[in-house]
């Protein structure tokens, strides 16, 4: 018999399939430790600093795969679960349970749950819902210790989640080709779960009241209307069919977007704009083939190096570049070499943690002190050239001297390639424009170079002194601050004044109000998220020339 439950919006979107409960979330979010009794403190104290670089390498995977697969505002979340990480009231927490006798397992539990239970006390909704976060590095903290594989969410077939809540870390890893929807007991819309699902197109429900899940057979048909709140059991098949009329509709609106494939990024009057897209590794391009982006904006290298005990290879990496150049030739890919420290930590690279990340030894202030690494990136590009349009870039550049050491290390190695006989092509050398005194000094900067690609995301961190990440000053964080702006519309102005290009692979070239305003200001190219490419184009193919120049004019004066 027909059954519906009312609970919360959380993510938009239609779902009809069968149900699948994740068992015992609850218990996932506060993990039951054994009572033993720790022999040794010390031990125990060891044991888990040694979890705890493990669940700071595991978030940092997390948080890449996120910002690859999702976005950069949604990678976020796991950029709070680092800082959590470093909570001193965490690990003084665990540290005294620990020195109480307890083994570091049941530490980490009772100080996680005594902190998630103080934010879920508080009055403000959106603390209260950071209680989960909480309970998700404890889980995490716990399953390091126990040398505990994270589990697998969900069914074989393509289903609908049931859950009692569900952690952050658990959304992030959904398989959206498997999951048609979610709900959950708990929770609340602004709880990171919910704009995990609204960011990865997953239509949820969530906060249906304690038990309301209970008893739902795997297997029992649901429709799941993430709009409005509502999860139908045992739908009637006046229902179903309702419901499936407007899930076909849906579909046609998706086979409009898709009819776009093929046509050019370009303005209702013909303005032209390179649309690509940002990649992180061989997985990522059956989604930019079917997005029909004109190349690769970003290829994300650090990606080869996470999830290994030592860096790869120039072979390996050759074999990567090869495969990538070759399939999307004649188009483009733009190979930014390592951009590990600040966010991305490696732990085989023997870059320590530091004070301030953002502002130390990253990027191309690290690919210089270990050359051989920057070397056998380099040398794997050039040999991938000769299969394909590939460019080289480099990331997090600030001096024109760090540019021509670079540039340098290039040249070197293509004549060692020469002198082998390697084959290898040419390549076109391109920065990173990420921080404020390069954007300054792009007129420097730009004959040494072929072209520019703007940072977006550290650019307005680094300008606005804003740590996106941190819940209390991220709503200062603003692309369309008219700073930002003026340093975007600097530099491209630098790079046209010498004959170069320039473009933008960050968050804001997929943010619906961004994107006239950076056409506006002149940009060539935009990289984004491959399922992102085609909602840019479709709307930039709805925008004029000469409106996007009137917006840009107008932020640039007053914001607004």
């Amino acid at each position: 018999m027909e059954r519906t439950l009312k609970g919360i919006p959380a993510a938009p979107g239609l779902a009809i399939g069968q149900a699948v409960a994740l068992k015992r979330t609850a218990d996932a979010g506060r993990p039951a430790v054994t009572g033993e009794v720790a022999l040794d403190p010390a031990s125990e104290w060891v044991r888990f600093g040694q979890a705890l670089d493990q669940a700071r390498e595991s978030v940092a995977r997390l948080e890449e795969r996120t910002r690859r697969e999702v976005g950069e505002a949604e990678a976020a979340v796991f950029g709070a679960h680092l800082l959590m990480l470093e909570d001193p009231e965490l690990l003084e927490r665990v540290k005294a349970g620990i020195e109480a006798g307890s083994p570091a397992e049941r530490a980490v539990a009772a100080a996680g749950e005594e902190l998630a239970g103080i934010m879920a006390g508080l009055d403000d909704p959106y603390l209260q819902e950071r209680a989960l976060d909480i309970r998700d590095i404890s889980r995490r903290l716990i399953a390091a210790l126990r040398g505990e594989q994270e589990e697998e969410v969900g069914g074989p077939a393509p289903f609908i989640l049931l859950a009692d809540d569900l952690l952050p870390s658990q959304t992030a890893r959904l398989d959206r080709h498997r999951v048609l929807g979610l709900a959950t007991a708990g929770g609340g819309p602004t709880s990171h779960t919910a704009v995990l699902a609204r960011s990865m197109g997953i239509p949820a429900v969530v906060g249906l009241g304690a038990g309301t899940l209970d008893g739902i057979a795997d297997g029992v048909r649901l429709i799941l209307d993430g709009a409005e709140g509502l999860l139908i059991l045992d739908p009637s098949e006046e229902t179903l069919t309702r419901y499936e009329e407007l899930l076909a509709q849906r579909e046609v609106e998706r086979a409009a977007l898709s009819a776009l494939r093929h046509a050019p990024a370009q303005t209702a009057d013909g303005h032209r704009i390179e649309l690509a897209a940002n990649i992180a590794g061989l997985q990522d391009l059956a989604a930019v083939l079917e997005a029909g982006a004109e190349g690769v904006g970003l290829f994300r290298t650090e990606f080869l190096f996470m999830e290994r005990e030592e860096p790869p290879s120039e072979e390996e990496q050759y074999a990567i570049y090869r495969e990538v150049a070759e399939r999307l030739a004649p188009r483009p890919v733009i190979i930014r070499t390592l951009d590990a420290g600040g966010d991305k930590p490696i732990a085989y690279l023997g870059i320590e943690r530091e004070e301030n990340p953002f502002l130390g030894w990253r990027g191309i202030r690290y690919s210089l002190d270990q050359v051989e690494l920057l070397r056998s990136q380099l040398r794997a590009a050039l040999r991938a050239a000769a299969h394909g349009s590939i460019r080289v870039m480099f990331p997090m550049i600030t001096t024109l001297a760090e540019v021509r050491r670079a540039r340098a290390l290039l040249i070197e190695c293509e004549g060692e390639l020469r002198a082998e006989g390697i084959p290898l092509g040419p390549v076109e050398v391109g920065i990173m424009v990420e921080v404020p005194a390069a954007a300054l000094c792009a007129d420097q900067l730009a004959p040494e170079v072929d072209f520019f690609s703007i940072g977006s995301n550290d650019l307005t961190q680094y300008t606005l002194a804003v740590d996106r990440g941190n819940r209390v000053v991220s709503h200062l964080y603003d692309p369309l601050h008219p700073a930002v702006l003026r340093l975007i519309h600097q530099v491209v102005e630098a790079a046209h004044r010498h004959g170069k290009w320039a473009g933008l692979c960050g968050e804001a070239g997929s943010h619906p109000d961004a994107l006239p305003i950076l056409v506006g200001l002149g940009l060539d190219e935009l990289s984004v998220a491959p399922p992102s490419v085609l909602r840019v184009k479709a709307q930039l193919r709805g925008l004029t020339g000469a409106e996007c120049r009137r917006q840009a004019s107008d932020h640039l004066k007053t914001g607004t």
